[in-house]
């Protein structure tokens, strides 16, 4: 070994410094129980060779400090992430010690990658107050999977060369110092400090499009776009090309299409007949997937129509791997939209008639904004003998959309009915329509005549997540809960607009989504699981604080920097807040009681509005998990030690507390049923104003022959519904393989490796 020749960033050659090397391993592995320093060295000597780059050696000893990650050794992935951080240093500051944060500054703005505005908004003198107080020792306790998603997706960087440009501390810092620079000049700076703390010590989880733009020259960081199309071929037009603004931005996008008419539909008064709604679908996949996202990765797009839509049989099976391109549209999702007249015709054994959404303007909009309305004009469309239609029982249709959800995994649920009674607007005045890319965003929409209408109306929703991990009472949800929506409001009127529609709607209603990551390991510390029983309370508990001073917050923001402009079109306005509005079936989960002064506050938001009127939204949270080294959003883990295949090849991550709490963690795929876990999403639902990606998962070795009963799948339908369930995510089967094998999966070429597969870097944060 000591023969070896090595080749510095600068092309010198010298002969290798292993005591150098030890110098490193030993500070990478210094103070971490359970990793050894000499194995760390055994392991990376064995693939050095003559000539081999410095860059490449410490390259080559993150490898293999990842490969010793295992569920007996978990801590090696704090070495992993050390030894990135020391690799990054080296390439950012030439040195391990950084620059000044000043100076970074000037560096990037001069490169043309940090909004050149920073330097103008904060003097010298608070340049060097927020270099002081960054605590640059933070970036050392990162796992290897935070670092990995660091240095790919968030660190500001030339993406043609791969030369990063920015440390993790110095992102968190620029982050909160761009959010805030127009707070008042005397207070400011506390909260950049205290942005900076939340965000660096994970109490606050931020979206990729925040992560990686803000500070930067980019102004467009809003996650989830929600674009309704009326029938019109402007407005499709309008909305195809809404869609590839913001597809380039980064944005996941909902589309709702309910209102195109059916096939074989007259047009311009019978002179020509329509082509149905498939070949528009097709027109918006091409529009979603015509840019990427920042370059790495194709746009995404969730589709919504009602199910009782005249083509429905034909719109089910869209995303399917049967039939030929021509009647399938499969690179794009697809939420199907019931009410309780839907449910009712299954519990009763009825039919569900379908009809074109064109023959029947006033019964599509009562679909969304008045239910009994709704019904009285569905019983007479039925029997209009004038009018086209198609009968079909209704347990057969509900069997097809479970049949092709549970094929497919992709075809999502809506329940309209739910996500406007128990929605913060006035649904007469402003209904839902629609959902987003991820099925958790509820937000109102007007269709657009053209790309600049001032009357139409595109929904953005903001997100980030808070870290029920770091809570250790219900009252410690006040802090982070206050800076979440500070943080995400400021950003509102930070960033630009692309679509007139979207920053007229942002102004109305300036609407935030913010969630949860680490419920699981929320739930393992306090030594119960998605199964027990003992779970719906502590949620009820834990998720009531937490509604409460997220609205709290943003009534206070209003007094204090005035409420959204439509303020008076939300139900808070007369009083009525998200815990009035619940589906009242839920309390037969837990008695219902009010634990916080929801008086005061109701008061105070009929006096004083809201600035936000919308504060909650339970997204999938992936990546930012990984760099709170958190579980997934509200999602149980699938194993103790997860794979995810990336770009960056294979990354291994650990729960937290593994060694602890490793018993007290229960598993996706050893749940015997997703009752306990969809129960939970209903007590969750109970306080939050928008909805829930709520995922249905089954493990077919639980059932006899390893099949899933149709009558189980629907009675757990029926069972969301019942408890007030807005909307349905993915459907998740296990594939039958079982435990992975951790170690034998990382020898397998990465092109063998299964992908899992994100859809967006917007609302999957």
């Amino acid at each position: 070994m000591t023969t070896i020749q090595v080749t510095k960033r600068d092309g010198r050659k010298e002969q290798l410094d292993l005591e150098k090397l030890h110098k490193v391993v030993f500070w990478a592995t210094k103070d971490i129980t359970g990793v050894s320093a000499s194995e760390l060295e055994i392991r990376s000597h064995i693939q050095f060779y003559n000539g081999i780059k410095t860059a490449d050696i410490q390259e080559t000893m993150i490898k293999s400090a990842a490969d010793l990650i295992s569920e007996e050794t978990p801590n090696y992935q704090y070495v992993a992430g050390r030894l990135i951080n020391y690799h990054l240093r080296k390439e950012v500051y030439g040195d391990y010690a950084p620059c000044s944060l000043l100076e970074l500054v000037k560096r990037n703005v001069e490169r043309g990658f940090y909004d050149s505005g920073l330097l103008a908004a904060y003097s010298e003198e608070e340049w060097t107050t927020l270099n002081t107080y960054i605590d640059h020792t933070r970036d050392e306790d990162f796992t290897y999977v935070a670092m990995e998603q660091w240095r790919g997706k968030y660190l500001v960087q030339n993406r043609v060369t791969g030369e990063i440009y920015e440390t993790p501390q110095m992102a968190y810092m620029l982050i909160a110092a761009t959010l805030f620079q127009n707070y008042p000049r005397e207070t400011r700076l506390k909260w950049v400090k205290d942005y900076y703390d939340a965000t660096s010590l994970h109490d606050i989880s931020l979206p990729t499009p925040i992560m990686a733009g803000v500070r930067t020259s980019q102004k467009q960081f809003s996650s989830c776009v929600l674009i309704e199309t009326d029938d019109s071929l402007d407005s499709i037009n309008a909305t195809a090309s809404s869609i590839v603004k913001y597809v380039s931005q980064k944005a996941g996008i909902g589309i709702g299409a309910g209102r195109i008419r059916a096939l074989g539909s007259p047009i311009r008064n019978g002179d020509a007949y329509h082509t149905g709604v498939v070949p528009f679908y097709k027109y918006f996949q091409t529009a979603t997937r015509s840019c990427s996202q920042g370059g790495v990765r194709n746009g995404a797009a969730t589709l919504y129509y009602p199910i009782w839509h005249y083509e429905v049989e034909d719109l089910l099976v869209l995303k399917n791997n049967k039939g030929t391109e021509d009647n399938r549209v499969r690179h794009m999702d697809y939420g199907v939209q019931f009410n309780k007249l839907m449910y009712e015709r299954l519990i009763t054994g009825g039919d569900i008639t379908l009809f074109s959404p064109h023959d029947v303007p006033e019964m599509y909009e009562a679909f969304f904004n008045d239910q009994d309305r709704f019904k009285e004009l569905y019983e007479r469309a039925e029997r209009n003998t004038k009018l086209r239609k198609k009968t079909f029982k209704a347990v057969e249709l509900f069997g097809r959309f479970m049949q092709e959800r549970k094929d497919t995994g992709r075809i999502y649920l809506m329940n309209v009915d739910h996500a406007n009674t128990h929605s913060p607007f006035k649904e007469k005045i402003a209904p839902v329509k629609m959902s987003n890319l991820c099925t958790e965003i509820d937000l109102p929409t007007v269709p657009l005549k053209d790309i600049n209408d001032p009357d139409g109306r595109i929904a953005l929703c903001t997100l980030s997540a808070t870290n029920w991990g770091n809570v250790k009472k219900p009252e410690d949800f006040e802090r982070m809960c206050t800076l979440a929506v500070r943080g995400l409001d400021a950003l509102l009127s930070y960033q630009n607009y692309p679509v007139l529609a979207a920053r007229l709607a942002t102004e109305e209603f300036r609407p935030l989504g913010i969630g949860i990551i680490n419920f699981a390991y929320f739930l393992a510390k306090h030594d119960v699981s998605y199964s027990d029983p003992r779970a719906l309370a502590l949620v009820d508990e834990y998720a009531e604080a937490w509604s409460y001073y997220l609205i709290k917050a943003s009534v206070d923001l209003a007094k204090e920097q005035g409420p959204c402009t439509r303020w008076q079109d939300l139900k808070s306005a007369d009083g009525v807040l998200p815990i009035d509005t619940r589906k009242s079936e839920v309390d037969e989960l837990v008695s219902y009681q009010e634990r916080m002064p929801w008086h005061e506050l109701r008061e105070a938001a009929k006096q004083y509005g809201q600035r936000n009127a919308t504060l909650m939204a339970l997204m999938p949270a992936e990546t930012s998990a990984q760099i709170s080294n958190s579980t997934n959003g509200i999602e149980p883990p699938r194993s103790y030690v997860s794979i995810k295949q990336s770009k960056h090849g294979v990354l291994k991550q650990v729960v937290p507390e593994y060694r602890r709490l490793k018993n007290k963690y229960e598993l996706l795929w050893d749940q015997k049923s997703p009752e306990g876990y969809l129960k939970l999403c209903a007590i969750l639902q109970k306080y939050i104003d928008q909805g829930i990606s709520v995922n249905t998962s089954y493990n077919p070795h639980h059932y006899e022959d390893e099949k899933i009963p149709m009558s189980e799948m629907l009675g757990h339908l029926l069972m969301c519904y019942k408890y007030g369930t807005k909307q349905l995510y993915y459907f998740n089967t296990m594939d039958g393989q079982g435990e992975v094998d951790v170690d034998k999966l990382t020898e397998t070429k990465p092109a063998e490796l299964p992908v899992d597969v994100e859809d967006c870097d917007s609302c999957v944060i």
